[in-house]
């Protein structure tokens, strides 16, 4: 699938670029060229040191924003697929600066897909997030307001033969700023913070992320959300199983926090279509494809009517022993309870 073709990766420093890069190396030996396009000049002399040039020659180093049109353009020259992974996306950091989210989040997905009509790029895959389902965080409208970016973009691309999609998926285990590591880190103070003893959260790995993008550049005919079907874990379990010994102090809701995240309302089930091991959002408007051109190219069939999918009432749930084995399996290889 990607074996003579050239990827660029926005974001590619951060935790989803990095197993990328690993995975496109370990199943496509034969890629032309993997273009690595962030603003992190540190990371990417650290990913440098780890992939040497004359080892590695098909891996590049771009430093530039997504908010920089004129730099997007001239790294996407050329370039087959890319996959859009750049987001400022700390809830609290977004409330507090919410014009330089919007900067990023907004903007730079313009500048996306500007840059890939430009230089008349193949595919392109935007990664989206739980929270731009129903959004309360600017975080989450401005990735709600992303994907319909990215999914409208199909409808000007004219004769150009080019595919916008999305993927939404829940939260990593173990990446930055994630709650595994915090507790970790937190639990040899003997307190555990605890926003609310009924939250729930959904839970995917970092290689499952990976491969739901690897899903939609094989699959995608352009404008679909395509959403995991994942388990989620009681906040309280998962306290449970890194510290149970800790005391839990209560510190209630961050601003932009929900109870529980969405990735499928039941309004968007109306247009939602179950493929298997992944749920297809279809485009609420699209001049390309009916509803049965999905139906009938994914092999998928509408889920039922009044369907939603949210972390609170999913079907599947992480126990305590099973988030130990994913702890050690996916975070932590010598993780211990202590």
């Amino acid at each position: 699938m990607l074996n003579n073709k050239t990827v660029l990766i926005t974001g590619g420093t951060g935790s989803f670029g990095q197993r990328f890069i690993a995975t496109i190396l370990k199943r496509y030996t034969n890629v032309k060229k993997i273009i690595i396009y962030s603003r992190d000049e540190l990371k990417q002399s650290i990913i440098q040191q780890y992939y040497p040039r004359n080892q590695y020659p098909q891996l590049r180093f771009f430093i530039g924003d997504v908010r920089d049109r004129e730099r997007l353009v001239q790294a996407c020259e050329g370039v087959d697929v890319i996959i859009h992974a750049a987001a400022m996306k700390q809830v609290d950091t977004a409330e507090y600066n919410p014009s330089e989210c919007i900067r990023t989040n907004v903007d730079g997905a313009e500048n996306v897909i500007y840059a890939a009509l430009q230089c008349r790029v193949k595919d392109v895959i935007a990664l989206s997030t739980d929270k731009a389902c129903a959004p309360i965080s600017l975080y989450g409208a401005t990735k709600l307001t992303s994907d319909k970016l990215f999914a409208a973009a199909n409808n000007i691309r004219g004769t150009k033969d080019i595919r916008f999609s999305i993927v939404r998926y829940g939260n990593v285990m173990g990446s930055r700023g994630s709650v595994i590591p915090f507790f970790i880190q937190q639990r040899s103070t003997g307190t555990l913070p605890i926003t609310h003893k009924e939250m729930t959260r959904f839970n995917i790995s970092l290689q499952a992320g990976v491969d739901l993008v690897m899903f939609a550049i094989k699959h995608h005919l352009g404008g679909e959300i395509f959403v995991p079907k994942i388990p989620s874990y009681k906040i309280m379990d998962m306290a449970t199983a890194i510290a149970p010994d800790c005391v839990l102090k209560m510190v209630g809701i961050r601003p932009g926090e929900k109870l529980h995240e969405e990735m499928i309302t039941a309004s968007d089930a109306l247009h939602t279509i179950d493929i298997g091991d992944y749920y297809a959002i279809l485009p609420s408007v699209s001049y390309m494809y009916t509803m049965d051109d999905y139906i009938h190219h994914h092999h998928g069939t509408p889920v039922p009517f009044g369907f939603s999918y949210n972390s609170g009432d999913n079907s599947q749930y992480e126990t305590i022993a099973s988030l130990r084995d994913l702890i050690v399996q996916h975070v932590d290889a010598d993780f211990k309870v202590i």
